[in-house]
């Protein structure tokens, strides 16, 4: 089983010009122990600045800690890999490329040739709703539909983690309860690691198997919590029974507590 590791991680970033301590580092992340194991789906949550987005860069390979080691099965991680798929909130298509041509493009770069990469494409549209859609210009889909493209783009290199940076942060409220179902089915199939980052608390409890909670300035992990939310919605339970349930409703009232008391203690230290 395949494990995304942050060992003792620490991330400062260096002073901006004008800084009136130009040797002082601005601390990002303190310290932080995380370990997210193939077939898990963890999610980040917490105020801002608690580090979240550069908790995922991290992971990405986009930034070096500043100290400890961020490990892919045992293997440090130097930069981007294969082996780690990122999407972002904003869906990063190419438009001049259609939905077939842009979920196989990581693919065109390995060197697939031709046939096996539009037809490994068709099947990844098909797995996230848009069979037959793949000649359909980026322009003609909905936010959506791009998301949905973004996300099998992400998948066609067989990621081991699939890292998510607020993907559904941009869409509206309908379309973005309807993606929360379809990116847990989708993770459920892909039998990868997801780790993801977003600011709702809501959409963190049904998608989670796991809620990390990070507490800001500098960010540390505040509480690492188990749920079973998503099991229940892959087992065909709807998101308005989830919602009604007693237990629901005090797991998300004693997040909310949280991470406002986490921000709290931070105010008075400072």
């Amino acid at each position: 089983m395949s494990t995304l590791s942050f060992r003792d991680v620490s991330l400062r970033y260096p002073p901006r010009s004008g800084d009136a301590d130009v040797g002082r580092r601005s601390p990002v992340l303190e310290r932080i122990n995380l370990t997210l194991k193939a077939g898990e789906f963890i999610v980040v949550i917490g105020r801002s600045g608690s580090g979240k987005t550069s908790l995922l860069n991290l992971a990405a390979g986009f930034l070096t800690p500043s100290e400890g080691s961020i490990e892919v099965d045992g293997k440090p991680i130097t930069g981007p890999g294969a082996d780690r798929a990122v999407v972002f909130q904003d869906d990063a298509l190419y438009p001049w490329l259609d939905a077939r041509e842009n979920v196989a493009f990581p693919l065109r770069l390995r060197g697939i040739d031709q046939k096996q990469r539009r037809a490994r494409a068709d099947e990844l549209l098909d797995l996230v709703g848009l069979s037959g859609a793949g000649n359909r210009r980026i322009r003609e889909l909905s936010g959506g539909m791009r998301q949905r493209v973004g996300i099998a783009r992400a998948l066609a290199s067989d990621p081991r983690f699939l890292l998510l940076d607020e993907p559904l942060g941009a869409l509206d409220a309908l379309t973005r309860s309807k993606m929360q179902g379809f990116l847990l089915d989708v993770w459920a199939k892909s039998r990868s690691g997801a780790l993801l980052i977003t600011h709702s608390i809501e959409e963190a409890l049904l998608l989670a198997t796991r809620v990390v909670v990070l507490s800001p300035n500098p960010g540390r992990l505040a509480a690492d919590i188990e749920t079973g939310f998503a099991t229940d919605l892959l087992a065909g339970a709807s998101i308005g029974q989830i919602k009604a349930s007693p237990l629901y409703k005090r797991m998300h009232d004693g997040l909310t507590g949280l991470i406002h008391s986490t921000a709290d203690e931070n105010e008075e230290a400072a």
